[in-house]
């Protein structure tokens, strides 16, 4: 049997992860003294209260060695195969700590999703599709690292004084973003977060994101694929929507069944409340 096991960075909280089939390795995240596990005893959206309500800025922890090989040792002890997919390696060290815990565990595949949440998310989710049509974990890990290639994720952010806190952008970048209270586009493009552009005001930033999208040849609806926002309301999300509509109309009959997911603490400390965001495969 193959199973998939994924890190807390694709947003998979633990009670979805269960409904889905698969195992969830949380990272930890600190708010002062306290200790939290992203996605399980601290949901996505009592993450986002604690962001707003408190002035001390949250700190991630990657996923040690120990952590992983305790993992691997309980999901392969009955002979199983296991596919693990991670946070990208150019973001944190969690890839690097899962593949020397894999070192000692036979019949581990790790996969450097090169991505983050609902990019990480999509790729473990055709994971899935894989295991469900038979496929070993070795032939998954292989088909995966071959298709990750094709994912895209592109967001607005509201400011990008949360990716320079964290480090995952310079301050540089952060200053050039924030210039004329504008409204920031990023990417993850090989597996490093980057400005790509900036609009004034949420109408024109939801415009340029819609010409990103169809700049990188559009979404190929047959592969997973998501909406993701951060914060309290998803009031952002739904204005993309109606300003993105020639993106779904012609695929999608209903516009509220297209997946969307509320961004967990381990990329929210990174990009703040009210950002939006798409990830998916191009064609």
């Amino acid at each position: 049997m193959v199973k998939i096991l994924v890190d807390s960075a694709s947003d998979i909280e633990e009670e979805e992860a269960r409904r889905m089939g698969i195992s969830m390795l949380p990272m930890e995240i600190r708010f002062g003294d306290e200790t939290f596990f992203d996605g399980v005893n601290l949901t996505h959206r009592q993450f986002f209260e604690k962001l707003i309500e408190t002035n001390d800025f949250p700190k991630t922890s990657q996923i040690n060695e120990y952590r992983w090989g305790e993992a691997f040792e309980t999901l392969t002890k009955d002979g199983d195969e296991l596919v693990v997919i991670t946070l990208s390696s150019k973001l944190s060290g969690t890839f690097t700590c899962a593949k020397n815990a894999a070192k000692k565990c036979s019949g581990v595949h790790v996969v450097d999703s090169l991505n983050a949440t609902t990019g990480e998310r999509i790729l473990c989710e055709y994971a899935c599709r894989l295991a469900k049509n038979g496929l070993d974990a070795s032939a998954i890990a292989q088909e995966l690292d071959e298709k990750k290639r094709k994912i895209r994720l592109l967001a607005v952010v509201d400011t990008l004084k949360y990716l320079r806190k964290g480090g995952r952008i310079s301050s540089v970048a952060a200053i050039a973003g924030g210039m004329l209270s504008v409204k920031p586009v990023i990417s993850v493009a090989e597996g490093e977060v980057k400005l790509v552009g900036k609009a004034i005001g949420s109408k024109k930033s939801n415009n340029l994101l819609m010409q990103l999208v169809q700049k990188c040849g559009g979404i190929d609806f047959s592969m997973p694929y998501g909406l993701m926002y951060s914060g309290l309301s998803d009031e952002f999300l739904q204005k993309y929507l109606k300003d993105s509509d020639a993106l779904w109309r012609e695929q999608i009959d209903d516009p509220g069944a297209i997946p969307r997911y509320l961004i967990g603490s381990t990329i929210g400390t990174h990009v703040g409340p009210n950002a939006i965001g798409v990830a998916f495969f191009a064609k």
